[in-house]
């Protein structure tokens, strides 16, 4: 049920986006200048809805720490506000070389409120939680992010920039593919953030640090913008 809804927001996305919009098919692929490959309209299409549907579960997964999946949002869509602006903007997006989507920029505002609200929620959420985030939250969380990467033609940057909810998803693959072919367990627990507790580390260690890989990951996805 909750895939199921997963892929009916994604249809409603593309939909929206290839009726009421000239959004072109074209894939923006970093790192590479002139590879823009057209998916065409139906494969555009299930590709929105692989990115909308991979972004909320992966978020969602990171949900599992107190402040872990907040903060690690924050970073992302700092970060994400940045390829917002410059993609809305004529001139930096000519000067970098990006696909530029006229008023784009108006998404500054809903990326920058998300960043906004996910620090007032973090005051809260961090250890020891006196709100929680559950699926609502994080699913929300993950569909806007996701949402926001395809306005701006960045989803191959996505993973970059999210790269820890990447490792969580990533952690939850590798251990029940090697559960069901070998019957071992690659880890101790899964999501990622379960592994390094049961290793020991305690709770703010294991945020504190996955926090720190994200801002690294913010930055190397901000260095697409140049390294082309």
């Amino acid at each position: 049920q909750k895939i199921a809804g997963q892929v009916l927001v994604g249809v409603a996305v593309s939909a929206l986006l290839f009726t009421t919009s000239d959004f072109k098919s074209s894939l923006y692929v970093p790192f590479i200048k002139n590879l823009q490959p057209d998916l065409t309209v139906w494969g555009y299409s299930a590709f929105i809805i692989l990115v909308l549907t991979a972004t909320s579960n992966t978020v969602n997964l990171t949900d599992g720490l107190d402040g872990l999946a907040i903060s690690v949002t924050v970073v992302a869509a700092s970060a994400l506000t940045g390829f917002v602006y410059v993609t809305g903007h004529a001139k930096f997006a000519d000067y970098l070389d990006i696909p530029h989507t006229p008023g784009v920029g108006e998404v500054t505002i809903f990326a920058g409120a998300l960043v906004g609200a996910s620090l007032g929620f973090l005051w809260f959420n961090a250890p020891q939680a006196e709100v929680f985030m559950g699926d609502v939250g994080s699913l929300g969380i993950g569909g806007a992010l996701g949402t926001i990467a395809v306005l701006i033609k960045q989803e191959l940057v996505l993973p970059i920039l999210g790269g820890v909810f990447v490792l969580e998803g990533l952690s939850v693959m590798i251990q029940v593919a090697s559960f069901k072919l070998r019957g071992k367990r690659v880890f101790k627990m899964a999501p990622l953030h379960h592994h390094f507790e049961l290793l020991g580390w305690k709770e703010p260690k294991i945020v504190f640090r996955f926090l720190i890989v994200a801002i690294l990951f913010a930055l190397l996805s901000l260095s697409t913008l140049k390294l082309r």
